[in-house]
């Protein structure tokens, strides 16, 4: 705001001075006008994507992009406020016009990959991220290819990406997780309860960690709850899911009891563990 109030006194002086002169340049007032106009709009573009509703900031970018459609950051805009609303179809092809335009970056690149990951596009998600220089050394970057090693089974790739982008963020909680997942589809149940154990200890609220680390612990067969902080619903949540682990595991009497359990530990009616001690007591 202190660079906008400098520019604005700036063009103020400027136009004294040409009045003054009797010789107003009106093309020179029009860019210098301009230029005020997108300090102004780049801060309106900024405040709509991060605070607003999803679908309202898609429809202020939309005519936004109508009425200027070579604006990069507008398009960005575009393409960043359509993930927020989870319409992946459409941030794809968002993200597209973006890396077409001139001044695309290798940011736009990757941010790209990710929307066609999340629209199922692994194959396509792949080829973009490979024309990223290897230069680009991101975390964002890394979590997605990492993500795109896991899809392939190359686990090798995987492993290394993941640590790579551990290092790349100062909060890892998620990549952990992700982390650890990987290692639970692999079969490697003692590796990846590790991994949700240290992404818990980066973020102790993350809930996805809590159930990815109780099921790690029921492929083992080891029905105990961990000890990390939890409060009385997440702990019935975390029971709930105990339960279903030992009946896939073939300990079914263990699953009543842990249903059991989670329906008096929820403070509230626990449909879900009704339902599933119901169907197992009804055979």
């Amino acid at each position: 705001m202190r660079h906008l109030g400098l520019l604005s006194a700036g063009l103020f002086g400027a136009l004294i001075l040409a009045s003054c002169a009797k010789e107003i340049d009106k093309d020179a007032v029009e860019r210098a006008l301009q230029d005020v106009n997108v300090i102004d709009e780049s801060n309106l573009n900024s405040v709509v994507l991060s605070s607003s509703d999803p679908n309202e900031a898609v429809t202020y970018f939309q005519r936004s992009v109508q009425q200027s459609p070579d604006r990069i950051d507008l398009n960005r805009g575009l393409a960043g406020s359509l993930i927020r609303a989870k319409r992946y179809t459409e941030a794809a092809a968002a993200w597209q016009r973006v890396v077409d335009l001139p001044e695309a970056s290798s940011d736009d690149h990757v941010a790209l990959a990710d929307a066609l990951i999340r629209n199922n596009d692994w194959d396509k998600a792949r080829e973009v991220l490979d024309t990223v220089p290897p230069t680009h050394e991101t975390f964002k970057r890394y979590r997605l290819e990492a993500m795109i090693a896991d899809s392939e089974q190359d686990w090798k790739a995987a492993d290394s990406f993941y640590e790579t982008a551990v290092g790349l963020t100062t909060k890892p909680a998620g990549v952990f997780n992700n982390w650890g997942y990987s290692k639970l589809t692999r079969g490697d149940y003692t590796g990846a309860e590790r991994l949700f154990g240290e992404a818990l200890r980066q973020d102790p609220n993350l809930f996805t960690a809590k159930n990815n680390l109780v099921l790690s612990r029921g492929a083992q067969r080891n029905y105990s709850l961990p000890v990390i902080t939890m409060t009385q619903t997440e702990r019935a949540k975390l029971l709930h899911t105990m339960a279903l682990s030992a009946v896939k595991q073939g300990d079914v009497s263990t699953g009543e009891g842990l249903l059991r359990e989670a329906i008096d530990t929820h403070p509230q009616h626990f449909d879900a563990a009704a339902r599933a001690l119901e169907a197992l007591e009804n055979g």
